[in-house]
């Protein structure tokens, strides 16, 4: 079964090339090159002082370890969350615990986009580094485009330590490293956290972009994060640890050229940039606004007490040398055929496979309800994971499995904090969760899909929690109604899709509010023989 994540579908790649070649000559004076040199093979990995997590008495007095310590011994066993469906508190809470690290910052992430909250961020990490905190960033090479001497710059500093997961030799520009080394260079960490003295541990849906914490006048992504103390804060952290010092964690000093500029003028310079706009203004005082801060201070925002399990990926699949029993896709499965009332699944890149549709229609031919939301045709920012899914539609709906497709929703819709483990705005969904009997539920970065279950590496929690288990469940009930298309077979064993307005539905005999083009393009995609790749 595919049980995957989003892989390479919200990536950009940099193409930066000699302006003075015309671009047909310049690259296939690249590609040549490239190919004449064996691809620029990457240097062994040279992992120096590899730094592990600090001994616990390292951190007392740390003001997160003596306010997190007595709710932990209050609670044995257990850890505490905070689900952060809201795409400022997401940010907000990430900033504050940056400026409130005292010893460590672990932070690794698929994407970091140079842009307002991307540079705020490395802002408030270099910042840490001048107080004397030890900031670790591991950072996925094929999502940081341009990023390059920055990068570099910053790692100069004495408490600022970079690597990049498999990274690509060739530099400019990046997407000639799919030729040499594919099999290497197609596989990514798609892995999301941010751990702070080892107390707090936040993980989820969301890498580092303006798209993904409600700062960008562009596509927004309603996702979901969740903020942990206590022993899932600790898996975290030795989970970071064990990708820190894979064979695929590369010091950014080998891979990159020492940089041109000092880092604290390459920073300000970006800082600068970042706050130019009105939009950059207007973002900072909706954070301000927030009061997110004081509410959690305050007590306002209570933990959900629960046990937790961490899993994740072997990093070795990063080289495909992960044995299966270390995947994710292996642990996965076992728990949806537990189920024995309802499997509730958000995934907005879905593309199950035919041993995905088996086991899920297996649930649903023992009275098991099954309810899938993905993206609509309309929503979705990769058509070709659309041609993917849409294959088994038909199959799904004939197995009694619910389909519900999201909208591509205003992003000027009113948030509601109370609507379920999400709000309600943004354009496209990427959450990655799922409810189990309306008692156990998932969050992390993985998507259901070939992908993440055989390429990507991916990490979640599976959370015992009947409280954040049926606000996902709430979703179907409460939200999905008015912001998602409903898939329906009729019994001719045509599609056709239902939106509700009110009292009032709307039906549509195709994928709603795209043109002829669009479900041409995912109708020829759907021939390809790409399925694995997506």
């Amino acid at each position: 079964m595919a049980v995957g994540a989003a892989g390479g579908y919200d990536r950009e790649d940099a193409m930066i090339t000699d302006q003075t070649m015309p671009p047909f000559a310049r690259l296939l004076f690249l590609l040549l090159c490239y190919l004449s040199f064996g691809g620029c093979a990457l240097p062994a990995v040279d992992q120096g002082l590899n730094a592990q997590r600090l001994p616990d008495g390292a951190l007392h007095g740390t003001w997160l370890d003596s306010t997190t310590l007595p709710l932990t011994n209050a609670h044995p066993g257990l850890s505490g969350l905070i689900a952060l469906p809201d795409a400022h508190q997401a940010f907000a809470a990430r900033m504050v615990l940056a400026e409130s690290a005292e010893r460590t910052l672990d932070v690794q992430y698929y994407i970091w986009h140079q842009d307002v909250t991307g540079t705020l961020l490395l802002n408030a990490l270099h910042d840490a580094a001048d107080r004397g905190v030890r900031v670790r960033l591991l950072l996925d090479d094929n999502g940081v485009p341009g990023m390059d001497e920055l990068l570099a710059a910053l790692d100069t500093h004495p408490n600022m330590t970079i690597r990049l997961f498999n990274p690509f030799a060739l530099r400019k520009p990046k997407m000639l490293g799919f030729l040499a080394g594919f099999p290497r260079t197609n596989r990514r960490m798609h892995n999301k956290s941010f751990t702070v003295d080892q107390r707090v541990a936040v993980i989820g849906g969301r890498n580092i972009g303006d798209e993904y914490f409600g700062a960008s006048t562009g596509v927004q992504f309603t996702d979901l994060d969740v903020l942990a103390i206590g022993p899932a804060a600790e898996q975290v952290t030795t989970d970071f640890d064990r990708y820190w010092a894979s064979q695929s964690a590369y010091p950014v000093a080998q891979i990159l050229p020492a940089p041109k500029h000092d880092r604290v003028s390459l920073l300000d310079a970006a800082v600068e940039q970042a706050g130019r706009d009105d939009d950059a203004v207007k973002y900072l005082g909706l954070l301000e606004a927030s009061h997110f801060t004081d509410r959690l201070d305050s007590g306002e925002i209570h933990f959900e007490w629960a046990p937790v399990r961490m899993i994740s990926d072997d990093p070795a699949k990063g080289l495909g040398k992960a044995a299966r029993s270390d995947l994710m896709i292996s642990q996965l499965p076992p728990l949806l055929l537990a189920a024995e009332h309802s499997v509730d699944l958000i995934s907005p890149y879905f593309v199950p496979t035919r041993p995905g549709v088996a086991l899920l229609t297996s649930l649903s031919q023992r009275g098991v309800r099954v309810r899938i939301l993905t993206n609509s045709l309309e929503a979705t920012n990769v058509a070709a994971v659309h041609a993917g899914y849409a294959r088994y539609r038909k199959d799904m709906l004939a197995a009694g499995i619910e389909l519900f497709e999201m909208r591509k929703l205003s992003e000027d819709m009113e948030r509601n904090e109370s609507a379920g483990p999400f709000g309600s705005s943004g354009a496209s969904l990427h959450a990655k969760t799922f409810a189990i009997d309306g008692r156990q539920a998932f969050i992390g970065s993985f998507n259901f899909d070939p992908r993440s279950a055989e390429l990507n590496t991916e990490l979640g929690f599976i959370i015992d929690s009947p409280v954040l288990a049926r606000g996902i469940s709430n979703v179907f009930d409460q939200q999905v109604p008015g912001q998602a298309y409903a898939v329906h077979l009729d019994e001719r064993g045509k599609l056709y899709w239902t939106e509700q307005h009110g009292d009032n539905e709307q039906r549509f005999e195709r994928d709603p509010k795209v043109g002829l083009f669009k479900r041409a393009r995912v109708k020829v995609l759907s021939w390809l023989p790409i399925e694995w790749m997506l």
